[in-house]
């Protein structure tokens, strides 16, 4: 048994109808046609609450529908692993492009054109995804701010609940020119990225997206390795009766300390940590 097939069976058992389920879950009737007739996969449990409102109206156990649709969507991805992805679409490609930097972008459309949805297209697409995604699963549960990115996208809140469950099921190789127009358009600012460190810049709507500004590094950096310890520290540290409950914290304090030439025993480390220790030797801060 899937998802549809359990839905339309507990419809018919309550002698309820498709629409009083979308009111239930609060999407359109359209949405609910098509996740019954299978033309929409089930959205991604974890990333939604219409498991729970319809669960709840169709009174079944909780959690069942979420853990019937993750073995669904499990099934399908067996059966689509196989598929060669799509590039995307050419207006996704004109979308990406236009909320470019203007001084950054015929470099960019160069790259871009040279090779079908190459490596840096796909760079920038995922991350521009990732971060809307990101947003749109923290706001999820926010009237407000649905209502809110639906008037700004021409939509009603019940086509904007249809919408956002699509679109956090999305991947970077299947895009949609709807989902660029419903929320990467309304929710980017703008992107740029610095093609000798490959570190991008995003910027959000603030209106829809706290902080603004998104930041990814991809520069690589050169491992910092701590010294090797001196040869007193080292012993200090194994003999117990000295170091005792030494903490983290305290031995970082010791291995910092500089003493240029000199190779302090044991002991010192010792009186260094009572002295550390000592609060008669520091000030009390005001």
């Amino acid at each position: 048994m899937d998802v549809p097939l359990l839905i339309r069976h507990r419809l018919d058992e309550l002698g309820l109808e498709q629409k009083d389920l979308a009111n239930a879950a609060q999407v359109t009737e359209s949405y609910i046609s098509q996740l019954l007739t299978r033309k929409k996969a089930p959205p991604v449990p974890g990333r939604t609450d219409i498991y729970e409102k319809m669960g709840a109206f169709l009174r079944l156990p909780a959690g069942e529908l979420a853990k019937l649709a993750g073995m669904q969507r499990q099934e399908e991805l067996k059966k689509r692993v196989a598929e060669s992805p799509q590039p995307l679409f050419q207006e996704c490609r004109e979308f990406v492009l236009r909320k470019c930097e203007l001084e950054r972008l015929p470099e960019i459309r160069r790259i871009f054109e040279k090779e079908p949805f190459g490596e840096l297209e796909r760079l920038i697409t995922q991350k521009l995804l990732d971060v809307a995604q990101q947003v749109a699963r923290q706001e999820l549960e926010s009237e407000s701010w649905l209502r809110r990115l639906a008037g700004l996208s021409g939509l009603s809140y019940e086509q904007m609940r249809v919408a956002i469950l699509e679109f956090l099921d999305t991947d970077v190789f299947h895009v949609s020119i709807e989902n660029c127009v419903t929320f990467l358009d309304p929710m980017v600012e703008s992107w740029d990225i610095d093609l000798r460190t490959f570190g991008v810049e995003i910027l959000l709507n603030q209106r829809l997206a706290m902080g603004g500004l998104r930041r990814f590094e991809f520069m690589e950096r050169e491992t910092e390795l701590a010294p090797p310890l001196e040869p007193g520290l080292e012993q200090f540290l194994k003999d117990r009766s000295l170091s005792g409950d030494v903490t983290e914290e305290e031995i970082e304090f010791l291995r910092a300390l500089n003493l240029r030439e000199r190779r302090p025993a044991p002991l010192y480390y010792y009186r260094e940590l009572q002295n550390l220790r000592d609060p008669i030797h520091f000030h009390r801060a005001p």
